[in-house]
């Protein structure tokens, strides 16, 4: 504080300011403590205010804090108004007409009821009424004994009627008195009575659709079909009751195969008993 007050006076001196540095240091000068020599120094020595230094780096991040308390559960929200259903849209326009697509065979319908028998036609005049005949004599068919077994010797000419008879080659069993068309496969009754029919047939492995029919004087009795692609046997039976006249043979739809030597396609048939 001495030197920078005796730096002052000296100044002065020499400036030819000395009447008015005597009328600024009229009382004595304190050498210490905050008197008024200190303030004058303070304000003399203090230089321009400095060019603020660069900031410093950002100091390490510090360690990461405890997981809050989980929040309680809002309320749900109220669900929104549903809107008017829009107005239908216009009917569009009909697609092209697809090709016809191939003609395949259909499997047989159902067999339908017996139609109600016609009513008796009225009649005419009355004629003069014959005399009575002589009695005739009833057949005794008691000790009379039918039965046949017929087979195939070549295969089938292809078939694609539902009607079209089965034919036959050979009779392995005929009885005598048994009727049996070989050319139509068609047997004929001639004896009133309780009959027993079997059927077997062999399919071609090429064939796509195989249909057996056991008919009675045009009545399909029963019905067999094989509709795979690939060989097979086909077979059934029945019993049937037959009048004098009627008539039982096999229908076929596609092809039967068989040969000389194994008769896989055969038809058989007997008299169980007679009325």
């Amino acid at each position: 504080m001495k030197i920078c007050v005796a730096t002052i006076l000296s100044i002065a001196l020499l400036l030819g300011n000395s009447v008015k540095l005597r009328a600024s240091v009229t009382g004595p000068v304190p050498s210490d403590g905050d008197g008024p020599v200190s303030q004058v120094c303070q304000q003399c020595c203090q230089g321009p205010a400095a060019i603020p230094g660069i900031p410093g780096l950002p100091g390490p991040a510090g360690p990461m804090g405890s997981y809050g308390q989980p929040g309680s559960k809002g309320d749900a929200g109220q669900p929104g108004e549903i809107g008017p259903i829009g107005p239908m849209g216009e009917r569009g326009a009909p697609g092209n007409t697809g090709s016809k697509g191939d003609d395949g065979i259909g499997l047989p319908g159902k067999i339908g009821p017996r139609g109600i028998p016609g009513v008796v036609g009225g009649t005419g005049e009355s004629g003069v009424k014959g005399q009575k005949g002589e009695p005739g004599e009833t057949p005794d068919d008691s000790n009379q004994r039918v039965a046949f077994t017929v087979v195939r010797t070549s295969d089938s000419d292809t078939s694609t009627s539902h009607d079209t008879r089965l034919p036959f080659q050979q009779a392995e069993t005929l009885l005598p008195g048994t009727s049996f068309d070989l050319e139509t496969g068609t047997f004929t009754c001639s004896v009133p009575g309780t009959y027993v029919f079997t059927f077997s047939v062999l399919k071609y492995s090429n064939s796509d659709y195989l249909f057996i029919h056991l008919v009675k004087n045009d009545y399909k009795v029963i019905t067999t079909v094989d509709p795979s692609n690939q060989q097979g046997q086909l077979s059934g039976s029945a019993v049937m009751v037959l009048q004098r006249g009627d008539t039982v043979y096999l229908t076929m739809v596609d092809r039967a195969r068989s040969d000389s030597t194994y008769h896989y396609t055969s038809f058989s048939g007997f008299l169980l008993f007679s009325e």
